[in-house]
């Protein structure tokens, strides 16, 4: 197969040039006599002509001498530069010889390939002189084919750039978010470990849990106990203070280490919490319970567990809770006696028992049910019956914070007093 020479060629090939321009840019190309119409085609194929002496088996032409003087001169002066009068000129089929590297400029902006690899494997019927009519029909669907491998390829280039882009983009964000979670998880646990050691520390200086009780420990101590102190006994406004004692009621839970706890007395409630300090030796700490939350009349003991005994007995500092400030803190020895463990308690209000008896009435539910009340009050120490309680929560139960006479009251001195 031949290719076609001349202005035939050319002719052919700059209007397809011109078309395949045009829709690339959207840019429209008037094409009549005037040069400078074809000005940017004409620097269009000056980019690839003044390669040609680079390109020859790469893009299959003929080979090009190179410009003596590439760098010295600029468009239109180099040597292989075109201008819009060739462009021109071979357009309108006015050359009947164009320059060679004119047209391999075209068959490589078209084609890819120069004229030399174009004639070795000819794409375009309209180039070939001769061709028949079936030749001309494989040869454009040769074209045909070739447009859309191109077409192909270009999306396929596309959707694998796109992709790779949103890979990009995906790992950039999964990068950053395992960084953020890294930095997080890094702060969380540097935080925990302050914290974990900071409270190492005031576990220690603070002497908290120091020792685990022993499930008999634990079984001993939880229940339900009557509680009973001489307090009143230390209340100088009251004149009817000699042997003024009082009982109140204690539920005692236990806590993943230590215990925590409710008095419930005649007129003030307490909460606290208790630990074990060492086998059969517990601490006790309790204030009011008061709707604010602040810490009031705090009452710091010892209790020892005593085995085989009826009571236990503790020693703590308390108040006296007289009015205004006659509240002094006092040494006073109070007494334990267990009732039982687990059911619940529940305070019995507005009823003419709580009427008649003046005081504050609790019922303990049990586990099996049964119901048992108490009458917490104040009462005289002479009404209980129990005589070794007496002997615990008398008088000689009280230690003032400083000596003071006519305080604690002792038989001799109550006779006195009235």
């Amino acid at each position: 197969m031949k290719i076609k020479t001349g202005k035939e060629e050319i002719g052919y090939l700059l209007e397809k040039v011109i078309d395949t321009y045009e829709r690339a840019t959207g840019q429209r190309i008037v094409r009549n006599t005037n040069p400078k119409n074809y000005e940017d085609i004409a620097r269009l194929l000056s980019l690839i002509s003044n390669e040609l002496p680079n390109t020859a088996q790469q893009l299959g032409h003929d080979p090009y001498p190179p410009d003596p003087n590439p760098k010295q001169v600029d468009y239109p002066h180099r040597k292989y530069d075109i201008t819009g009068v060739q462009v021109k000129d071979a357009y309108h089929k006015l050359v009947a010889n164009p320059r060679s590297f004119l047209i391999d400029a075209c068959y490589i902006y078209l084609y890819g390939v120069g004229r030399k690899g174009f004639a070795e494997q000819p794409q375009d019927a309209q180039l070939i002189e001769g061709v028949d009519a079936a030749v001309a029909l494989r040869l454009d669907e040769q074209e045909a084919l070739r447009q859309q491998l191109e077409a192909s390829q270009q999306e396929k280039e596309a959707v694998s750039t796109q992709l790779r882009a949103s890979f990009r983009k995906k790992t950039r964000v999964w990068l950053v978010g395992i960084l953020v979670c890294l930095a997080l998880l890094g702060a969380v646990t540097a935080r925990w470990i302050a914290d974990r050691n900071e409270w190492a520390t005031i576990r220690k200086d603070l002497n908290i849990l120091p020792y685990q009780p022993t499930q008999a420990e634990i079984d001993s101590l939880s229940g339900i106990w009557l509680y009973y102190t001489g307090a009143p006994q230390a209340r100088a406004s009251d004149p009817n203070r000699f042997h003024q004692v009082a009982n109140n009621l204690v539920e005692i839970t236990y806590k993943d280490g230590y215990f925590i706890f409710n008095r419930h007395g005649a007129n003030i409630d307490h909460i606290g919490y208790m630990q074990f300090e060492a086998p059969a030796l517990v601490s006790i700490y309790s204030r009011v319970k008061n709707k604010s939350g602040n810490v009031e009349s705090p009452i710091h003991a010892l209790l020892r567990l005593d085995k085989g005994k009826s009571y236990l007995t503790s020693i703590a500092t308390t108040w006296s809770f007289d009015m205004g400030d006659g509240n002094d803190m006092i040494g006073i020895r109070n007494v334990f006696i267990k009732q039982g463990k687990g059911g619940s308690l529940e305070e019995i209000t507005n009823t003419p028992e709580n009427a008649n008896c003046h005081c504050k009435i609790m019922k303990w539910i049990q586990s099996n049910n049964q119901i048992k009340t108490f009458q917490l009050k104040y009462r005289l120490l002479d009404t209980l019956a129990d005589e070794s309680l007496k002997a615990l929560i008398n008088e000689k139960s009280i230690l003032l914070r400083e000596p003071r006479e006519g305080v604690i009251l002792t038989p001799a001195l109550s006779k006195k007093h009235l």
